[in-house]
């Protein structure tokens, strides 16, 4: 007989530790090679730790919680032969504050009627949000399970959360017909309608108009009170308004108290400077139309703006290496590999930034791919810590949500951030041959965030005025498919 340090690896290059999540054995129970045994939680995203070896476990180091330096042996596990199991409970580490990634629940959403007790229920018509795992969500995506679906189901795990055996039985039931039909019919009914964010109502004078389906609306459409339908019950004299008083206290979720502290650190510790500079994309505009579809038949992933703006970005920043570098005391770190960070929003209304490696040896397909993947592993929670590793520059959409402009925050330890802006139609003055005219072009406006320790305004300013430029000067007549 021989007994197996169970030790939490590495996750990343800059992840120091983790959060205990969830264990799914006990003491004394069997487990098999690879078999999950924990759930932990980084500031980047969370992960199912598998075992290293089969046996039965005769020790729990840590509780649910426990924040664990990586390296640290977090279970023991015999590897044959029988054993009495025991706890050492004095190695049993203190309760950290750190909470699980979490997402919040849909308030609206038609309830399953759950087959388990009193205090499950109350549990789960909770406000409290939940959490996925990548296991269970890759079980729901393989076996049809909607999102809104998944929502609904009752968890037997920590915190009511679902487990692999939840989302199993509930699959077998709903194959069987146990479940009822009208619950099913009506939740994927509610997937059906489209969901409109929040946007200037002149979408003639704009590109981009935001619809989604299969998701929460995270973005309500804005009620404006200048329909007399609303008007109903309401005050005609303000004397009459009663104000109570009354608020609502919201405790942040675990992702979002780690993004309030970095960009904290972010701009206490860089001197942040913005530059804004305007950029005539019509050419970019036809040629995306142009090709997109034979686009997506061909190589099977769509083609948005964004792969188009990163391989600009990546050949501009091959330019200007000091937009491409950290500072670690009085050292400059120029980074030789181009790795562009794109922000991404989750579905919980929180920040993730996935990376995109070595950007700047992808073409334009395997920039798309690269994108369309990342996008959706962090729609669904399924970015692994290495996806979220080792940015160089970061880039930001916020014309994604109507934005024309912003002034983010830079993630350290990079240098600058650059925000790209909603898409316009709008009459510009354009230089020809035979004298000045007025076009209609698709402009949109840039804005860059710098340290201002390493990036003095010169050099921000001109690699500003080089993406627009690039932008600009993409090829309307350029065949994508010379470039896979």
């Amino acid at each position: 007989m021989s007994v197996v340090d169970l030790i939490l690896p590495k996750l990343g290059e800059s992840i120091m530790e983790a959060t205990i999540l969830k264990w799914h054995k006990a003491v004394g129970d069997t487990i098999q090679l690879d078999e999950t045994l924990l759930d932990i939680a980084t500031d980047k995203v969370d992960s199912e730790i598998p075992s290293t070896t089969a046996g039965t476990i005769t020790e729990i180091l840590f509780e649910v919680n426990a924040v664990v330096p990586i390296g640290t042996v977090i279970a023991r596990i015999q590897t044959s032969g029988s054993i009495v199991p025991t706890i050492k409970t004095e190695t049993i580490q203190q309760q950290a504050n750190s909470e699980p990634v979490l997402i919040p629940t849909i308030a609206d959403e038609v309830p399953f009627t759950p087959t388990v007790s009193n205090e499950e229920i109350q549990h789960e018509n909770s406000n409290e949000a939940r959490f996925f795992s990548p296991l269970v969500l890759n079980i729901a995506q393989n076996e049809g399970v909607s999102f809104n679906e998944l929502q609904q189901i009752p968890g037997t795990g920590s915190q009511g959360r679902v487990s692999k055996k939840d989302i199993l039985q509930y699959v077998a039931q709903k194959k069987a017909g146990h479940i009822q039909p009208a619950i099913v019919n009506q939740v994927a009914a509610s997937q059906t309608e489209p969901i409109v964010a929040s946007a200037p109502t002149n979408t003639s004078n704009s590109n981009h108009q935001i619809s989604t389906s299969n998701s929460s609306n995270i973005f309500p459409p804005v009620d404006h009170g200048f329909s007399t339908s609303n008007n109903a019950g309401k005050f005609a004299n303000p004397d009459e308004v009663i104000v109570t008083g009354n608020t609502e206290i919201i405790e942040m979720d675990r992702m979002r108290k780690l993004i309030a502290k970095h960009m904290v650190e972010s701009v206490q510790t860089s001197p942040h400077v913005t530059s804004f500079v305007e950029a005539d994309v019509t050419n970019m505009v036809v040629w995306r139309e142009k090709v997109k579809q034979l686009f997506e038949k061909r190589e099977g992933t769509k083609l948005t703006f964004t792969p188009m703006f990163m391989e600009c970005i990546a050949k501009v920043l091959e330019q200007f290496p000091y937009i491409n570098c950290s500072l670690q005391g009085d050292n400059i770190i120029l980074k030789k590999d181009i790795n562009i960070g794109m922000a991404t929003a989750l579905p919980s209304g929180n920040l993730i930034v996935p990376v995109i490696k070595g950007a700047n040896q992808l073409s334009i397909v395997g920039l798309s791919k690269a994108v369309n993947n990342l996008a959706n592993a962090a729609r669904n929670n399924q970015l692994k810590p290495q996806d979220t590793q080792g940015g160089t520059f970061t880039v930001t959409n916020v014309g994604t949500f109507g934005s024309i402009m912003g002034t983010p925050i830079i993630p350290q330890p990079q240098v600058a951030i650059l925000a790209l802006g909603a898409i316009k139609k709008r009459p510009v003055v354009i230089e020809t041959p035979s004298g000045d005219a007025i076009l209609v072009r698709h402009m949109m406006y840039l804005s860059m965030s710098y340290d201002h320790r390493i990036v003095d305004g010169a050099m921000g300013s001109s690699f500003l005025s080089a993406v627009a430029k690039a932008f600009e000067q993409w090829d309307q007549n350029r065949q994508w498919f010379q470039y896979v």
